[in-house]
């Protein structure tokens, strides 16, 4: 069964920095494009930050400078590094594969929640 794993979240203040970890199960990171997903309370699930098989990266406008995706295909895990974090990054965040609409079993995320 596929199946992922997030971990790494917590309360900081803004400005901090956060890794969050996505241990993966039975998904090939080298035959699949994985993101990192985040939903803020009360809105919709939406993609922040992807990368292809062959790795490259993608990034929404509202992360893009400050968080990296990178993969470790022999874990297998995904990991997304998170700096300067600001209080409208506060969010459950998934991992999963790409595109969404094609994605595997969700797991239960790991709490973001930034402080001002």
């Amino acid at each position: 069964q596929e199946r992922v794993m997030e971990s790494g979240g917590g309360l900081v203040q803004a400005g901090e920095s956060l890794t969050l970890t996505c241990k993966t199960t039975n998904i090939n990171l080298r035959k699949n494009g994985m993101g990192w997903y985040r939903q803020p309370p009360g809105k919709e699930r939406e993609l922040v930050a992807s990368m292809t098989r062959g790795g490259t990266t993608a990034y929404a406008d509202s992360v893009a400078g400050r968080f990296t995706i990178s993969k470790d295909e022999l874990g297998p895990t995904v990991y997304l590094q998170m700096n300067n974090l600001e209080p409208e990054d506060t969010a459950i965040y998934y991992c999963n594969t790409i595109p969404q609409s094609l994605a595997r079993n969700w797991g239960q995320g790991t709490q973001v929640t930034v402080s001002s």
